[in-house]
């Protein structure tokens, strides 16, 4: 199975859906909240859904980086954009260098921060 294969993506209602217009025309599988008709979802309803699916949840919103320490390691990515310039070009150029350079350690993350200068992993304990 191929590294696009393995990445699923799932986008919060502050990311563009042209992040997951160029998500998907790089190969991955990638979806919108707005395209399911679950723009007021709340956020554990959100992590609960992706978990489900199998999907990196890609959000704006620092509480998801809380539930993913309070789910008690329930394998799931999180990718947390932390930006000034948050329009979709900035945002798929550094998901790109993300992808780029940590793509494979992705899967295996627990919360993925997605700054101006700089990517840093924080990967929470396995449930017990």
């Amino acid at each position: 199975m191929s590294l696009k294969e393995k990445l699923r993506f799932l986008a919060d209602m502050g990311v563009s859906t042209g992040v997951v217009a160029w998500l998907r025309k790089q190969g991955y599988d990638a979806v919108h909240l707005a395209e399911q008709g679950l723009e007021r979802s709340a956020n554990g309803e959100i992590f609960a859904k992706a978990a489900r699916e199998r999907r990196i949840v890609l959000t704006f919103d620092l509480d998801f980086g809380e539930i993913v320490a309070m789910s008690h390691g329930t394998a799931l990515p999180v990718v947390v954009f932390r930006l000034r310039n948050t329009r979709a070009p900035h945002v798929i150029d550094r998901l790109a260098g993300l992808l780029d350079v940590s793509g494979a350690a992705l899967a295996s993350a627990s919360v993925i921060v997605v700054e101006e200068s700089r990517y840093r992993m924080r990967k929470f304990p396995p449930k017990t």
